[in-house]
């Protein structure tokens, strides 16, 4: 006997750009907001932190290259290719970043990243953050599987990652560039349950 299979919904090409980039609700308060050139400061310090620099060898150096890739990052939405959103509390500070990225409408796949600064690490951000974004991703957007890379010396990043349900899939060998060398990256993913 075969069981059919229901049809989950699927994400087209065209359905976000026509729409804003939404807000998101998240746990402990938190909100999940595109970015506004007033964050532009917020955002420049982030990658003034030790270890956002460490994991991150694309750094914004002005205010002004801050802005400008914000300008990229409503584009990215315009272009369905990805997301950006400012995870703040809910009096509107800054306390992280989280990207949707490398939109793939035919496969329904996206690519999550996230930091979180200092002051708000070791309080469930980053987790909180991802699980609104991945919920939105895959049951209102329609998109199918989502993954995330880190290196696999970021244990940090490794714990949010498992702490919100993306399973570790693996380890790519010598797959980016950082500050100190090539380092291995874990290869985690979350896909949409039928």
């Amino acid at each position: 006997m075969t069981r059919a299979l229901s049809t989950p919904p699927v994400i087209v090409s065209g359905s976000l750009a026509g729409s804003p980039q939404p807000v998101l609700a998240a746990a402990r308060g938190l909100v999940l907001r595109p970015w506004d050139p007033a964050d532009a400061p917020a955002f420049l310090a982030a990658y003034q932190d030790a270890e956002i620099r460490r994991w991150h060898t694309r750094r914004p150096s002005t205010e002004g290259q801050v802005r400008e890739w914000f300008e990229a990052y409503g584009e990215d939405w315009e272009r369905e290719r990805g997301g950006h959103w400012a995870v703040t509390d809910d009096g509107g500070t800054v306390l992280g970043r989280i990207a949707l990225r490398g939109f793939d409408f035919d496969d329904g796949v996206a690519g999550a990243a996230y930091w979180v600064l200092p002051a708000a690490r070791g309080a469930g951000v980053a987790s909180s953050a991802l699980a609104a974004l991945t919920a939105w991703a895959l049951d209102d957007a329609g998109f199918a599987r989502l993954y995330l890379d880190h290196s696999t010396r970021n244990h940090a990043s490794c714990r949010v990652a498992t702490k919100s349900g993306y399973a570790l899939e693996g380890t790519m060998r010598s797959a980016a560039l950082h500050d100190d060398g090539r380092h291995d990256m874990h290869l985690h993913a979350r896909v949409r349950e039928a």
